[in-house]
């Protein structure tokens, strides 16, 4: 590092960035309805103003790491900042809803680029093992707080100042992380070994799931088109998996032998976002288009399913080495499953009031919050040699379950305008429990399975 550069403010500046890459992923949705009014956007243009910034997010991510790895991760994030700043000042410009969701693209790419390079700085950047240790803490610990931080950032930010400020909010953060990183000029070179990037299995991925997003947005109006959107993504994906097998340096290295146990943590992985941000995109419309609530007291009730994700870290970690990863994971499923068949059963019921809808939504939060870890611990137990490949790929599987979520969510809710949303709304709740009784019961199985290594 160079010697006139504090380690405190390139720790902040790091981190920052990696909360600005989580918090806009569910600060956004408190504005979600402000946005359809002001910009006459239906929704379709509210599913795409949060998939335009997911799709990017999950698609890039493996390759950002690699393109790293090659140019430098100073580089990488640095790119990653300045185009995040950027495309903030549109979408808080945007007079349109097309602007916006462009803009939102440009966004996603920008935190692709800077998520997976945070971590890499922090890490080249200690001093020794036990800084190392200390600085990939404080990372995930100010990671795990954006997720509870943004339903009651936007709604304060919406009631006080108009959705446009949700946006406003990260110009300063960029402008703050951006100084301690330029400083770093005179830093060591990278000691991990460069490689080339896969970019044909990039764009192949990028492809596949931005058609398969659109195609499930455009379902219930244009059949045909999502029909073709579909068969056009099945062959972009197929596609993707023969170039991996080919590539001399594929996206995804994964040996035979871990594809199954890493496989199923990533699919329980990409089945837990897509219930979760699913649900959290409806939720803030119901409470704020049926219910009236204002955008600050829809963020607060939204507050009891999202505390639980960064509290529960070390006693499901003790859980975890009590009863195996599946195990745990199992239980994690089960919870929120209850969870969400009472949120279903208060929306569709409402005369039982917000104190039960609140205690159900803490369920589901603890739910996730006893899922989440054993799904990681999963992944990197399925290739503990290789930890940046576990993290990359149930990284991608989360943000990839995340946005077909939120399509699969808006498409069968549609507009909250429209006389059906409510029951819709319900049926999807308790289509997200019936999915995670499925998960636990997947993972039970994976439990009990005679491979004791996979436990």
């Amino acid at each position: 590092m160079a010697p006139n550069c504090s380690r405190r403010p390139l720790t902040l500046a790091l981190c920052g960035g990696y909360f600005l890459v989580l918090l806009d992923v569910t600060v956004v949705n408190v504005a979600l309805p402000h946005i359809g009014s002001d910009l006459q956007a239906g929704s379709t243009g509210l599913a795409w103003t949060v998939d335009a910034y997911s799709v990017p997010l999950a698609a890039i991510l493996l390759a950002s790491g690699a393109i790293g790895d090659l140019i430098g991760h100073r580089r990488v994030v640095l790119l990653g900042l300045f185009g995040f700043g950027t495309a903030s000042v549109l979408c808080a410009l945007a007079p349109t809803i097309t602007v916006l969701v462009a803009a939102r693209a440009i966004q996603g790419i920008g935190a692709a680029l800077m998520l997976p390079g945070t971590l890499a700085l922090l890490v080249d950047n200690a001093l020794d093992e036990a800084s190392r240790n200390q600085l990939v803490g404080a990372w995930a610990a100010i990671g795990g707080a954006a997720l509870p931080s943004g339903p009651v950032i936007g709604g304060l930010l919406v009631q006080a100042a108009g959705w446009r400020a949700v946006f406003w909010l990260s110009v300063p953060v960029v402008a703050f992380a951006l100084a301690p990183v330029l400083r770093l000029s005179g830093a060591a070179p990278q000691q991990r070994p460069e490689r080339n990037v896969d970019w044909i299995g990039a764009a192949l991925l990028v492809s596949a799931l931005t058609c398969l997003v659109t195609a499930i947005i455009k379902a219930p109006t244009s059949l045909v088109p999502a029909m073709v959107l579909t068969a056009v993504a099945m062959c972009a994906l197929i596609a993707f998996l023969v170039a991996e097998q080919r590539a001399a340096h594929p996206l995804l290295p994964v040996p035979r032998d871990v594809r199954c146990p890493l496989g199923l943590a990533c699919l329980v992985a990409g089945l837990m976002n897509l219930c979760a941000l699913g649900g959290l995109f409806l939720l803030t419309q119901v409470f704020q288009d049926i219910h009236r609530l204002k955008p600050l007291a829809a963020g607060l009730l939204i507050l009891p399913a999202m505390l639980p994700l960064p509290l529960l870290g070390a006693p499901v970690g003790r859980l975890t080495t009590r009863i195996g990863v599946w195990c745990t994971s199992a239980l994690g499923a089960v919870i929120a499953a209850a969870g969400m068949a009472g949120i279903a059963a208060t929306l569709a019921n409402t005369g039982t009031g917000y104190i039960a809808l609140g205690l159900f939504l803490a369920l589901w939060g603890v739910g996730l919050g006893t899922l989440t870890p054993p799904i990681v611990a999963a992944a990197l137990k399925a290739t503990p040699s290789t930890p940046g490949l576990a993290s990359g790929a149930s990284n991608t599987a989360r943000q990839t379950g995340g946005a077909l979520g939120i399509a699969l969510f808006a498409a069968i809710a549609g507009s909250p305008a429209a006389p059906g949303f409510s029951s819709h709304s319900t049926a999807l709740f308790i289509g997200a429990a019936v999915l995670f009784v499925l998960t636990g019961l997947l993972c039970l199985g994976s439990a009990c399975s005679r491979r004791p290594r996979f436990s």
